[in-house]
């Protein structure tokens, strides 16, 4: 496996740090759309490619984490699926079960195979190597894979066929996203109230429901720092795919409907690039935080 050759398109706000990781224990070639992102691998051993076509040929198995499935689309031209033949795909972006089951078709017609690994975990677990995966589709080819999934994350959960790997992702951001709300809700009464945020979150760490991403997080909104870890953009957009997700099997997610609608707010009032947590800015009066 040391000698695999891999791949990796995207280069991120998750995918770099992602990327890194791979670079120092296997052979990589990396490609992102806009070049500039490629930066960090000039000081690596990785190979820089002009197209995607270039990464799977220099590729046994290639990691994407492009930004929506426009990108992916834009991706899949006939170089792309010509080179696509013994290749491995591990499509790590949160896109919707539909499109990633055509993305397995599309793979599989041009001769390759597709694994999807959504991942749960912000910037920090990504640059650990802690990630956890939600791996989806052939279960012998995720076996093969499965020392390259070990440099990115501490765990890669079997979840089943194509499609469960995102559903379980969509669970899994369901309560992220509505407990994040929650807190951000939470230091909004503490800050009325007029109390010391200080001493609010020395007891929130001291009950059982405290946790290291709270810990995290509270000292995020104590601090203001908004520099993003996982932005509102992104979770707005997987709130979206929440929600059609449990639309398509009639589930209630009433607390995601008011939580996506927090969500596209701050995406309007220019939060969109600031950490998940700054949700709590729009739950303060606006001549505080404009």
């Amino acid at each position: 496996m040391p000698d695999m050759r891999v791949g990796f398109m995207g280069l991120g706000f998750m995918g770099t740090p992602m990327a890194l990781n791979l670079s120092r224990k296997f052979q990589l070639t990396v490609w992102n759309r806009t070049a500039a992102k490629c930066a960090p691998f000039q000081a690596t051993s990785a190979a820089i490619a002009d197209t995607p076509a270039v990464v799977l040929r220099q590729s046994d198995v290639v990691f994407t984490m492009l930004i929506n499935e426009a990108a992916y689309r834009a991706v899949l031209d006939k170089d792309f699926t010509d080179a696509l033949r013994g290749r491995t795909i591990i499509n790590t972006s949160s896109v919707s079960v539909a499109f990633s089951k055509f993305l397995d078709e599309q793979v599989r017609q041009a001769g390759g195979r597709y694994l999807e690994m959504p991942v749960s975990g912000s910037r920090v677990p990504a640059e650990q190597g802690q990630l956890v995966g939600m791996l989806a589709g052939d279960r012998d080819e995720a076996r093969r894979v499965d020392p390259l999934l070990k440099t990115i994350t501490k765990a890669a959960v079997y979840c089943g066929e194509i499609g469960m790997g995102l559903r379980t992702k969509f669970a899994i951001n369901l309560f992220l996203i509505t407990m994040t709300a929650g807190l951000a809700e939470s230091m909004n009464l503490a800050r009325a109230q007029g109390l010391d945020v200080n001493a609010f979150g020395e007891v929130l760490d001291a009950g059982p429901m405290a946790s290291a991403y709270s810990r995290l997080k509270v000292a995020k909104m104590i601090a203001e720092d908004w520099s993003p870890q996982a932005a509102i953009s992104d979770c707005s957009s997987v709130t979206e795919l929440v929600q059609e997700a449990a639309a398509e099997v009639g589930a209630e997610t009433p607390l995601m409907t008011v939580c996506d609608s927090l969500y596209k707010e701050a995406v309007s009032r220019g939060f969109g690039g600031d950490d998940m947590i700054s949700i709590h800015q729009v739950m303060t009066p606006a001549t505080n935080d404009e």
